[in-house]
């Protein structure tokens, strides 16, 4: 069996990091761990944390840091991450929260932080077309589109929009994007933790990136 791992997936929103992270779970046999999926249950929940955190996500806004520290601390603190690992997708997207994330997982850490690399415009038009399954939540594409307009291919599911892809809020993400999360990039350059990997091609082509870039990491700490 292939060896676990620790890694974070940074990108903007649409660099494609669900797809990367369900394939790279799979491949090394972890849990993917999607702060968005996480969030968006809770609104569906009705509770207040739930309907909080949809105020937030409508608007294009960040959920605040403390909230989402103890929505990961917990999920992490899971059985199913404590032997093998997880892929963190949408967590860190600050400096605080990797500087809290580095404490929750002392003393071993992060094994690698990886930057899906996409210009702003193709993100755009990712976003613009991305459409989900109402039932089982597979994503679908430009570069991923189901094999009949509208239908998921896994499960026959309703292809929807999601609420958070209006052009407003799609805006004013990749805006706190830049302002909140590329100072991350810096932060875990510094601390020789990030590897940027081109996110443009096929998901096959991509994925074959990011495992070259993990497993050379890995070899060359000798795990």
């Amino acid at each position: 069996m292939v060896p676990g791992v620790r890694l974070v997936l940074l990108g903007k929103q649409g660099a494609g990091k669900g797809t990367q992270c369900v394939r790279l779970s799979r491949h090394y046999v972890v849990p993917h761990i999607s702060t968005g999926d996480m969030l968006r249950a809770a609104t569906r929940s009705g509770t207040d944390f739930g309907n909080k955190a949809d105020e937030y996500m409508r608007a294009g806004e960040l959920v605040p840091d403390d909230v989402m520290i103890e929505v990961v601390r917990h999920r992490i603190d899971q059985h199913d991450t404590r032997g093998r690992g997880f892929i963190l997708d949408g967590f860190p997207r600050t400096v605080a929260q990797a500087e809290a994330l580095e404490k929750i997982l002392a003393p071993t850490g992060l094994d690698l932080v990886l930057d899906l690399e996409v210009a702003t415009e193709v993100v755009l038009e990712r976003l613009a077309s991305r459409r989900v399954c109402s039932v089982c939540q597979a994503n679908y594409g430009i570069d991923s589109p189901p094999r009949y307009a509208g239908i998921c291919d896994h499960c026959g599911g309703e292809l929807i929009q999601r609420d958070d892809d209006t052009e407003e809020a799609i805006r004013r993400r990749l805006e706190l994007y830049e302002s909140a999360t590329a100072p991350l990039i810096e932060w875990y350059l510094t601390r020789d933790k990030l590897a940027a990997v081109d996110g443009l091609g096929a998901p096959e082509k991509v994925s074959a990136r990011l495992i070259r870039a993990i497993d050379n990491r890995r070899h060359r700490l000798g795990h």
